[in-house]
């Protein structure tokens, strides 16, 4: 908050409202300077981020240089998008849909309901499966480029009392993202939109009941651990769905090899990801300290599976893209469990 301070005060306003200004072109010769803003918060931004911006950095040996904002630090993450797409930020990494893009693949971001079982299903259906084709035409509609998506982590709930059956969820205030909010209304959620940092304490002062916006790795990460007691193990995600974006008139002005170096980082930041969430969730649940673990029976959570459908369906109802989208989901899906094991599990 500090350095998002700081960076307002020095900021000019536009004319009639208290809006950043866009970074100056820089001069001829000179390093090609970005700014770039996460979702995530500090600690987990040193996994999720980090390390890919570090390295571009390093590699580029003062010829770019990107400089690392965290959640809600220059703009709240709601107003992401308006501010990358207007130049006030150079890129962003978020998902879609808690940045609120103006596009008609903003409810896919995120966690769209049991669209994935495993983190690799993520680059699987945008690389293979031809997602990826379709969020460039959206985003090259609202002058933004996207670079590339990937997967994060699963979504599960962390709560304060135990959950042991769908009844048990009907009043909770949980902290999610709009679209899994929508969807899990229906069971009596209570979906509670808060800036990121305020998690925490909200928690804590009882103002949430719990969160579904992550995996057990970034409950401990982040310290949402320390202020819970109960992880559900039934999700309604595998795969958390993410991307880095970038202004694309900023985008046209970096050298082609530079543009190159970042999508290779971007890639690697991608694959650390795959591993670091994998290799947690599964060590945190067995050797974590903090959380009991809890779940839902397998024959009342298909009623969740089942009305994930229906959802689905609701959605493709609302535009021809959606329905494109929701159509390569459910391609995919029959494919998988076809194939069967390790693929899909019956």
């Amino acid at each position: 908050m500090t350095t998002r301070r700081k960076f307002l005060m020095t900021a000019p306003l536009a004319a009639g409202a208290a809006t950043l200004a866009a970074p100056a072109v820089h001069a001829q010769g000179a390093p090609i300077r970005w700014r770039m803003q996460t979702y995530a918060g500090a600690a987990l931004g040193e996994h999720v981020v980090k390390p890919a911006i570090d390295r571009f950095n390093a590699i580029a040996e003062g010829q770019m240089q990107i400089e690392l904002f965290y959640a809600d630090q220059l703009v709240p993450t709601s107003e992401l998008f308006r501010a990358m797409q207007n130049g006030t930020i150079d890129a962003v990494q978020s998902d879609d849909d808690s940045m609120q893009s103006p596009t008609e693949v903003t409810v896919f971001g995120g966690y769209f309901p049991f669209a994935s079982r495993y983190s690799l299903d993520v680059p699987v259906l945008f690389n293979q499966y031809g997602l990826k084709e379709i969020w460039d035409q959206e985003y090259s509609a609202v002058g933004v480029k996207h670079i590339s998506a990937g997967a994060w982590d699963p979504c599960h709930f962390a709560t304060k009392d135990p959950i042991n059956s769908l009844a048990d969820l009907d009043g909770k205030r949980v902290f999610t993202f709009p679209t899994a909010g929508r969807f899990l209304a229906q069971f009596g959620v209570v979906p509670v939109q808060l800036p990121w940092e305020d998690i925490q304490v909200a928690l804590q002062t009882g103002e949430l009941d719990g969160i579904a916006w992550s995996g057990i790795t970034e409950d401990y990460t982040v310290g949402w651990a320390d202020v819970t007691q109960y992880f559900l193990t039934n999700n309604i995600s595998g795969a958390w769905i993410g991307h880095f974006f970038a202004n694309a008139d900023r985008w046209a002005e970096v050298p082609d090899k530079l543009k190159m170096l970042m999508e290779v980082c971007f890639e690697q930041s991608h694959y650390y990801r795959q591993w670091w969430y994998w290799g947690g969730e599964a060590d945190l649940r067995v050797n974590g300290p903090k959380l009991q673990l809890t779940s839902i029976p397998d024959e009342e959570w298909a009623t969740v599976e089942e009305r994930a459908r229906a959802f689905w369906d609701e959605i493709a109802a609302e535009s021809e893209v959606k329905a494109r989208v929701v159509e390569i989901c459910k391609r995919y899906n029959d494919v998988m469990a076809k194939a069967g094991r390790p693929y899909r599990y019956s």
